[in-house]
């Protein structure tokens, strides 16, 4: 049986000065964004595409579909650049609600996990969101970053708890730098 591989378009974006990590790897599957991982966790990505996909080849691109100028800009501190890309997450039902959700909560604020459940109208599965947000395809994109512990705690990150403070502090600085820009 001659199982075809799909190729998934791929590029890298260096992380600012003073980011805890190296950078991240975007892949696209031609229109849309299907990951983006830290730089060091290709592991991780590898496998989480694995599931999605049953054979694919990672083809370097240059700036594939537009996303890694958009993350370029992101990191220079335009932080709606990412609000645009369009993302297809593969994974359940469930997780594809909770990692879409992520996307409302307003960049540079934070949610709780029981808060996330809530918003997906299950207010019973904060464990699950949890669970769904640890196997997030998307890393910084669908900003599972901006969610805490009901007690304000920096909770795991599967780019390490200094790159989730990073991309808050980030995000914030950013807000504050607009607000200070706007015309009143």
């Amino acid at each position: 049986m001659n199982q075809s591989m799909q190729d998934l378009f791929c590029d890298t974006v260096e992380a600012p000065a003073g980011a805890p990590f190296r950078g991240v790897t975007l892949v696209v599957d031609g229109a849309e964004l299907c990951a983006v991982d830290f730089l060091g966790y290709e592991e991780r990505m590898h496998r989480l595409l694995a599931r999605r996909f049953s054979g694919y080849r990672l083809v370097r691109t240059p700036n594939p579909a537009g996303a890694t100028d958009r993350l370029r800009a992101y990191f220079a501190g335009d932080i709606g650049a990412l609000d645009v890309l369009p993302v297809k997450t593969g994974g359940t039902a469930f997780q594809s609600a909770a990692w879409l959700a992520l996307r409302r909560i307003p960049s540079g604020t934070t949610a709780t996990y029981r808060e996330q459940a809530v918003r997906i109208g299950r207010p019973a599965a904060v464990r699950a969101v949890g669970a769904a947000n640890g196997q997030n395809p998307i890393a910084i994109v669908l900003p599972c970053h901006r969610v805490i512990g009901a007690d304000g705690s920096m909770t795991g990150y599967a780019g390490g708890v200094a790159s989730k403070r990073w991309l808050l502090a980030h995000e914030a600085g950013s807000r504050k730098r607009e607000a200070v820009d706007c015309p009143g």
